[in-house]
């Protein structure tokens, strides 16, 4: 069962991502921030991560940055998942090293898109 780090800071919007990827059958653990989130790397990096752009502590891209200068870094998917859909947002999440965008809000059919073209359903 593949592996998928939820990171944002909105306890629901990771409730709602859980009950999505789950019923897709991923396997799923759960990030606050993004310095919480390199620490769960660090015990065990994914295969996926749905990542949020605003939070505490440290945002999505600056997670990212971080994620893809670690060893094995570069390995997981990565999805953006946020609010922010200026172009320019969007160019800087792909050339950070993001995989692809989701929206916010999203629903099973978004994700389940979103995950088929970057070959992980």
């Amino acid at each position: 069962m593949k592996q998928v780090l939820v990171v944002d800071d909105s306890a629901v919007i990771r409730k709602v991502a859980r009950r999505i990827l789950e019923s897709l059958q991923f396997s799923t653990t759960e990030a606050p921030d993004g310095r919480a989130a390199l620490v769960a790397c660090e015990q065990g990096m994914p295969d996926v991560i749905l990542l949020d752009w605003n939070m505490p502590e440290m945002d999505g891209l600056e997670f990212l940055c971080a994620l893809r200068k670690m060893p094995n870094g570069t390995a997981p998917k990565v999805v953006f998942c946020t609010t922010e859909n200026e172009v320019g947002h969007i160019a800087r999440a792909m050339h950070a090293g993001a995989d692809e965008y989701i929206m916010k809000p999203f629903d099973q059919h978004i994700v389940r898109s979103k995950f088929e073209e970057i070959g992980l359903v």
